[in-house]
């Protein structure tokens, strides 16, 4: 019995979900002045993380046969045979209907439908076309795996508010050399299970360049916080650290001194995201600008 519940636990890709329900909470802190009602942050992460699994089960159900093939991926429970498509099937939909229940019954209908939204476009959009359909697949398809901070300051508010959707911005931006950095790697599996991404449809150093490139738009996109008088100089100061040791990695990849580099750039990115959220976590608590405090006194007003 405890093999199969490590089976459906793996079916929910943990540690990717853990990352996205992170951003969601950081949302529902960021979203008021103080601390989150424990009604929203209780259930609207319950509801937040179940829908998040059921789309990473919900991916694999539909990967099954690329999983087969891929080294990363060759050990996942249908691919190994230890789970069947009825079973992930039933899984996937039983934990997407109860997250549904929870966010409507105990949050609120708008995070519902933008979390189901999110669901749709990870589970069917990408990972049903765009993954087979072009190169730029993580790029159109990243904003679904964005939606988490936008979702987690719904849950608090009920509002979609444009602070909200500078999180999703920075999420969007940073998931291209997030991911084509692990593709870059892991480039022989994408080609052996014919999907095509970046480094095997225009080659790695192709991959390499957009991979800077993104990573200067990534920086420059994360001084909107401040600019926009949502985060004050403690923020900017990490995102300035962050992002500098972001585009360290990316001119490295130009010319890496071996090929686990790019790894590393991937697993960079992992600890960059995680570190920015939280520094703007800090910083919210901080309160220190004026314009900051003029926003969030509207916001409380509102």
């Amino acid at each position: 019995m405890p093999a199969i519940a490590h089976e459906y636990w793996e079916l929910t890709k943990p540690r990717i979900v853990a990352l996205l329900v992170f951003c969601a909470v950081i949302g529902m802190f960021l979203a008021v002045p103080g601390l989150p009602p424990w009604r929203a942050l209780v259930f609207g992460t319950l509801g937040i993380w179940l829908a998040s699994s059921s789309a990473a089960a919900f991916n694999q159900l539909i990967d099954r046969r690329i999983d087969k093939v891929m080294v990363r991926t060759a050990h996942r429970p249908l691919a190994t045979g230890h789970l069947n498509s009825m079973q992930v099937f039933v899984f996937a939909s039983l934990i997407g209907v109860l997250s549904m229940v929870v966010l409507v019954v105990f949050v609120n209908p708008l995070t519902a439908a933008l979390t189901f939204a999110g669901l749709i476009g990870y589970a069917v959009v990408y990972t049903a076309f765009l993954k087979r359909a072009t190169p730029q697949n993580i790029v159109i398809g990243g904003i679904a795996g964005a939606v988490p901070p936008l979702l987690g300051w719904a849950a608090v508010t009920n509002e979609v508010h444009p602070f909200a959707l500078l999180l999703v911005l920075i999420i969007f931006v940073w998931t291209p050399p997030h991911f084509w950095a692990l593709a870059i790697f892991r480039r022989d599996d994408y080609s052996r299970a014919q999907v095509p991404m970046l480094p095997v449809t225009h080659g790695v150093q192709y991959t390499r360049w957009h991979v800077l490139f993104y990573t200067v738009l990534l920086v420059i996109v994360t001084l909107l916080p401040y600019l926009a008088g949502m985060s004050g100089l403690f923020y900017l100061g990490g995102a300035l650290v962050l992002g500098a040791g972001f585009v360290y990695y990316a001119i490295k990849l130009l010319d890496p001194p071996d090929e686990r580099f790019a790894m590393r750039v991937f697993n960079y990115s992992i600890v960059y995201l995680m570190a920015l959220f939280a520094f703007m976590l800090v910083d919210h608590y901080i309160d220190s600008t004026p314009l900051r405090r003029t926003v969030m006194d509207l916001h409380r007003i509102g």
